[in-house]
């Protein structure tokens, strides 16, 4: 365990190369993929202000509900690290000034969500559809609140926000339309991943 960042518990785990030295190598690989994974999520965008709606969040989810907490967490901090320096694996492109722009705060939000949701799969919930769907809905509503809190600090620069009914206004914009589809995206996160358990335990 010592040498690995998962867990027999998860999708990962059951199939982790015995050597100390090829366990490290595929914990990095499966990082570096999950990055690219969550790259052409955020691409696959419906481009609406101030959050475009995205499928970033199935992927982060399904990435730490297959992996764990420690690659989960591992995989957004390197997606978000290659957003800082400039790469463009963001929806609309790359580098500081998105981080600290109205999505800044779902961006770091996804840290709170895998960890979450990976804590739950190192526990054994990969296999428990109901318990995985649960943990996911409660590291999307993890990603929603600091998202919101996010916004609620730069209200005073946001123009696109009723300024005499701040709270009200950010929550109808920014987090109410997406309430639906990220419940649908989590439940089909939590679907493939327990499927995928499934099969391979059979």
């Amino acid at each position: 365990m010592a040498m690995t960042l998962t867990t027999p518990n998860t999708l990962l785990g059951l199939y982790q190369p015995k050597g100390d030295v090829a366990k490290l190598a595929s914990n990095f690989a499966t990082i570096v993929l999950g990055t690219l994974l969550i790259t052409a999520c955020a691409k696959i965008n419906v481009p609406v202000w101030p959050v475009p709606v995205t499928l970033q969040g199935f992927a982060v989810a399904g990435l730490a509900a297959a992996f764990g907490a420690r690659i989960g967490v591992a995989t957004v901090a390197l997606y978000l690290l290659q957003g800082a320096l400039g790469l463009p694996v963001f929806a609309t492109g790359g580098g500081l000034p998105y981080l600290v722009g109205p999505t800044g705060g779902f961006l770091l939000g996804f840290l709170a969500m895998a960890a979450i949701i990976g804590h739950a799969a190192d526990r054994g919930a990969s296999g428990k559809p109901m318990a995985l769907f649960a943990a996911m809905l409660v590291g999307d509503a993890a990603l929603f609140a600091l998202g919101f809190a996010w916004l609620l600090l730069l209200s005073g620069q946001a123009q696109w926000l009723d300024q005499s009914n701040v709270v009200a206004s950010a929550f109808a914009k920014a987090v109410q339309p997406f309430i639906l589809w990220d419940i649908l995206k989590m439940a089909l996160a939590a679907l493939t991943v327990s499927g995928i358990w499934s099969q391979l335990k059979k």
